[in-house]
């Protein structure tokens, strides 16, 4: 099975306080067998990277509005005078608040959606040619 893959590797901030952040290198990551989700991976080169997988279309919206409930909410603001995405992560581990650089996961998300366009995920799964198949017999 082949598959597309596009990635982009930037740094992003953990917000640990209103006046502190660290920051984190990361790896967004697309794949067509996986239209709906995105993977972000936290840390690359650390022993323990961590991994999140949440839609693409809530990175999308979040990129323009506050959207998002439970563990992952994602919504765009102002830093320093930049465009930035927001992030906070909830797990049984811990919470986290990440901060992006819109124009780059912008740029990045703009990609994935000309590999596989927005309404067009089920195609990529090959289930409309599994059920055209069935209805054709």
């Amino acid at each position: 099975m082949h598959y597309t893959v596009v990635e982009r590797e930037l740094e992003l901030k953990l917000i640990l306080s209103p006046e502190r952040s660290i920051p984190v290198p990361a790896r967004l990551s697309y794949r067509t067998d996986d239209p709906y989700a995105v993977h972000v991976t936290f840390h690359i080169n650390s022993e323990n990277p961590v991994y999140w997988t949440f839609s693409r279309d809530l990175l999308v919206e979040g990129v323009f509005r506050a959207c998002g409930h439970g563990d992952v909410r994602v919504w765009p603001t102002k830093s320093e005078g930049r465009s930035v995405v927001l992030m906070a992560l909830s797990s049984p581990d811990g919470d986290a608040l990440l901060e992006a650089p819109a124009a780059q996961v912008s740029a990045w998300l703009e990609r994935t959606l000309r590999v596989v366009p927005p309404g067009t995920e089920g195609g990529q799964l090959g289930i409309d040619d599994a059920l055209d198949q069935l209805l054709a017999q």
